[in-house]
């Protein structure tokens, strides 16, 4: 009875049938034994084709255009399958043109060395007593020592208020920043504030196009106010946000030990004549009790005199609006 037949009565499937007959296979399957029916490619054949396909005129092109050019020339010498077959078993199917390589990017930063080097600045937007009412706090940060040398609120965001609160904060401040950075809003790119800072001699610097995190030490202040128990839902006048963001600020500034910088204030990176008794406060406590503590005394970080040289604040501008001077590559 055929084998067939015997499977159809038996409901048994025909492939299980071959499968359990076969045996079990141990170790890798043989190849398929192709018969000799003279259709395949001889090895010399191949080897002509193969050599084709690596000529001069074709290394950079792939094996359909090959094929169909050779067809144009009027020379047929295998299917386009059994050419990429070929190519394939030599490893050259994949791509095959000339293609430039091009150097690892880096990502721009802008380097302060000391306070007042690097200034970066953003406005943040903060709910008002109705619906559709926000107040725009315009925020300027000294990126070596996070002090916030100026911050203003106003009912609107304008280019002419944001030039006037810059040059009031360098003016307030006594000597102008190398570069301030900002992202790309349309107070930050504004020719009024453009201008200022050209007169002033002042590189401008900002984000990179489609990057969201180029100004980072802004936004994380803006995470750090808008975080606090105490921020209110919403703010009942101007008067009230003012007085709100009076209290943060002066906290941030003078009161507010930052991870940042070692655990100072701002205000103490910011001015290096400030006293810093740390250095003194541990040998004291720890000669009390000699055996509480064998391993020896931390060494505390001072921000100020020419440790400050060594301490190197960053953050990454638009590469195309900043001198190569103020950029690590």
């Amino acid at each position: 009875m055929p084998v067939t037949r015997a499977c159809a009565l038996t409901g048994r499937a025909r492939a299980t049938h071959y499968r359990h007959a076969r045996g079990p296979a141990h170790g890798p399957r043989a190849a398929r034994a192709v018969p000799g029916n003279g259709q395949a490619l001889s090895a010399a054949e191949r080897e002509s084709v193969l050599a084709l396909i690596n000529s001069e005129a074709y290394a950079d092109l792939s094996v359909g255009q090959i094929w169909a050019r050779e067809l144009d020339a009027g020379n047929y010498l295998c299917s386009a399958s059994a050419m990429y077959r070929i190519a394939r078993a030599a490893g050259q199917s994949r791509e095959r043109r000339r293609q430039a390589t091009h150097p690892a990017k880096t990502k721009p930063e802008l380097l302060a060395a000391g306070p007042s080097q690097v200034w970066t600045w953003d406005i943040t937007k903060l709910r008002g007593p109705a619906r559709g009412i926000f107040y725009q706090l315009y925020v300027l940060i000294d990126i070596y020592s996070r002090f916030n040398p100026s911050w203003i609120i106003s009912p609107v965001e304008d280019s002419q208020l944001a030039k006037d609160f810059i040059d009031e904060a360098i003016e307030r401040n006594g000597t102008a920043p190398h570069t301030v950075h900002a992202d790309r809003g349309t107070s930050m790119t504004s020719k009024p504030v453009s201008a200022l800072l050209t007169d002033l001699g002042v590189t401008r610097s900002h984000s990179r196009p489609r990057v969201s995190n180029d100004n980072p030490f802004s936004e994380a202040q803006f995470k750090t106010l808008k975080y606090l128990p105490e921020f209110p839902a919403s703010f009942a006048s101007l008067a009230h946000a003012r007085q709100f963001c009076a209290g943060f600020f002066h906290e941030y500034n003078y009161i507010h030990r930052h991870s940042g910088i070692a655990w100072h204030t701002p205000a103490s990176v910011r001015s290096p004549g400030t006293p810093r008794p740390r250095s003194t406060s541990v040998p004291p406590a720890r000669s009390t009790r000699p055996g509480r503590t064998r391993s020896p005394p931390p060494t505390t970080t001072t921000p100020s005199g020419s440790a400050a040289g060594h301490v190197r604040r960053s953050c990454r501008p638009s590469s195309g609006s900043t001198s190569q001077n103020n950029i690590q590559l």
